[in-house]
């Protein structure tokens, strides 16, 4: 009896939906998953559920409210971590997939009622995750291109003996430079073409807020006013130095000792 309960829930649910969506004129799944895909920076494929909870999301965008602090972070967050949404959608996606989870304690609790215990702490679960999300990629963007700075940096001195052009050592710098570290690039080059090279830099650092860019950013606008800059970023050069081998040494640290004494060497050497 509880199955046949279970199974006349689904097949109600599965219509209303249907019968809403005809209704409310929401754009079949094959349309949300090409605007979703569009807005994405990996161009990975989206899922089809992950279609429907976008268009909830935006349905509910308008019933959730954040304050000025919080939506202004959370906007520069989605912004720099390359999500193609506004804080209100994003925050009620996660809802939405918490929301999904929790619905399912209805069913479960006359089905097995312990599992009614375990969704609703994978409904937590999933919504921290969620809301983490677009910190965490930020932060992987963020290490990936501070990794990358010790080379910038030293081109950057070396390119000050020859031109103080900045923006062209940045488009030097882009045609070797990796993928995330290119893309902020082309941003930041084509930023410094349409408007002023200071503010174009000043909101670069901004997107990442990343202590090791802000020092190189305050490097390049100090030569654009007419600072020497050969010698702060020599000193770049060498604290970013330090900083890599000690990013090495630790990323080392988690390999198996048999190995661990010969990466560590090459590492070292390769910097």
């Amino acid at each position: 009896m509880r199955v046949i309960l279970v199974i006349v829930f689904m097949l109600f649910g599965t219509g209303l939906f249907l019968l809403l969506s005809g209704l409310l004129r929401l754009p079949t799944l094959r349309t949300s998953k090409v605007m979703m895909d569009t807005a994405r920076e990996d161009k990975k494929l989206s899922k089809t559920l992950d279609a429907l909870y976008m268009d909830g999301a935006a349905k509910l965008a308008g019933f959730i409210r954040l304050n000025d602090c919080k939506r202004s972070r959370l906007d520069n967050v989605l912004r720099a971590s390359g999500f193609g949404m506004t804080p209100e959608v994003y925050m009620a996606y996660a809802c939405l997939k918490a929301g999904s989870i929790f619905m399912l304690v209805i069913p479960a609790l006359y089905v097995f009622p312990l599992l009614a215990i375990l969704l609703v702490l994978l409904g937590v679960m999933v919504y921290c995750r969620e809301t983490r999300k677009a910190e965490e990629m930020l932060r992987e963007k963020r290490e990936q291109i501070e990794g990358e700075l010790y080379r910038f940096a030293s081109t950057i001195t070396q390119e000050l003996k020859n031109s103080r052009d900045v923006l062209s050592m940045l488009e030097h710098y882009k045609e070797n430079a990796g993928e995330m570290f290119k893309k902020e690039l082309d941003i930041v080059c084509a930023d410094m073409r349409s408007g002023s090279y200071e503010a174009a830099l000043t909101r670069f650092e901004a997107r990442l807020n990343s202590p090791q860019l802000s020092d190189v950013v305050r490097g390049l606008i100090g030569v654009m006013r007419g600072d020497d800059g050969a010698v702060y970023f020599q000193m770049l050069t060498h604290d970013f130095k330090q900083a890599e081998l000690q990013r090495l040494k630790a990323k080392a640290a988690k390999i198996p000792p048999k190995i661990q004494c010969h990466l560590v060497y090459l590492s070292l050497h390769s910097v």
